[in-house]
């Protein structure tokens, strides 16, 4: 039997220790333990919620730890302000490999007094943005930083941005929309991110061309299952991240959309839907065990390069193959995989993209 209490200790006991860090590279050292940690419990046969709540836990404590470390190097303007989190991040599902995807948000009278503050916040945001590179929360390739002027803002301009990209939704606002709906604040004036939610959740609804677009995308990426063979691999491996547990945050998001769910979580997003779509509860658990082993599948994946882990691409940490598995992992990553195709078809059915 896993020793759960001291499992769980060990990640409290790190939490401890950020907090108390008192320079960036014992932050680092504590970011390698807790990856380490996270890998241990998947070997003791936690499930893939309890890792990831943990690892994100305790990765939340680190970067909250590097905000409060490097704001004292900077005369901050005295503005209310809130770091976002986006993307996985910003769902609290951070796997074992990731890269960053925040934000800045603050409050502003007007557009000068926005541009102003901007340029007093961006040193400090790019500095936090390569602190949290040296512990192992790799630089965006995208560039979606708060240290880029792009993504920090005050709430009117990040309100404007999701009022924009729902009401022309070409294709680079899709993109947008899919990174940046997914978002909660990790620090600051926290009310700044709730009304920033409160705008998504009543804007979205009603948009039927957003999305319709949204989930034509979504709908664009189908699950990797033959019809003459269990899968369909690419040099006989899956992306889990892209054709496995992306297909569930993906048809989950546009739904909670469509129905002003603010929580970006897909655990929570799937359990207030769930009374709105009429969904069983046996239905409910089907996708949430589903999603759960997908993502169980990913993180494995990860464990098993974890040595290689801070040189790999993130996208060659996702892959598996199939052939690697035993009769039951196959049946059970097949099942979650029809479940993905089914939960497609809620979605379609919902927007009525089936008629």
């Amino acid at each position: 039997m896993p020793d759960w209490l001291h499992l769980d200790g060990a990640f409290s006991r790190l939490g401890h220790e950020a907090d108390g860090a008192a320079e960036i590279g014992v932050l680092a050292r504590l970011a390698a333990r807790n990856r380490d940690q996270a890998g241990e419990l998947l070997d003791a046969g936690a499930s893939a919620a309890q890792v990831t709540a943990l690892l994100s836990a305790v990765n939340d404590r680190i970067t909250r730890r590097i905000l409060a470390l490097i704001a004292h190097d900077f005369r901050l303007p005295p503005a209310s302000w809130c770091w976002l989190a986006f993307g996985s991040e910003g769902r609290d599902e951070q796997t074992l490999v990731t890269d960053q995807d925040n934000g800045l948000v603050f409050s502003a009278a007007n557009d000068g007094e926005a541009r102003a503050l901007r340029e007093r916040f961006l040193p400090f945001a790019a500095a936090v943005n390569q602190a949290l590179a040296s512990c192992g929360f790799r630089l965006c390739s995208g560039n979606i930083m708060a240290g880029n002027p792009a993504w920090c803002l005050s709430l009117d301009e990040w309100k404007e941005r999701f009022f924009n990209w729902i009401r022309t939704p070409d294709p680079e606002a899709l993109l947008n929309a899919s990174i940046f709906f997914d978002f909660r604040p990790l620090d600051g004036d926290t009310a700044l991110a709730d009304a920033l939610a409160a705008h998504l959740a009543a804007l979205a609804p009603g948009n039927d061309a957003f999305l319709r677009m949204m989930a034509a995308n979504a709908l664009a990426v189908e699950p990797p299952i033959g019809r003459l063979r269990d899968f369909v691999t690419e040099a006989d491996t899956l992306d889990l991240k892209k054709f496995g547990s992306r297909l569930f945050v993906d048809a989950i998001r546009i739904l909670a959309l469509a129905h002003g769910i603010a929580n970006a979580a897909t655990n929570e997003r799937l359990r207030l839907l769930a009374p709105r779509l009429h969904l069983p509860p046996a239905a409910l658990a089907d996708y949430l065990e589903a999603f759960h082993a997908l993502q169980a599948f990913r993180l494995a994946a990860q464990r098993a390069a974890l040595d290689d882990v801070d040189n790999m691409e993130a996208s060659a940490a996702n892959r598996l193959a199939p052939n690697s598995l035993g009769d039951y992992q196959r049946r059970r990553l097949l099942d979650a995989l029809k479940q993905a195709r089914q939960l497609q078809g809620l979605l379609k059915h919902s927007l009525r993209l089936d008629q």
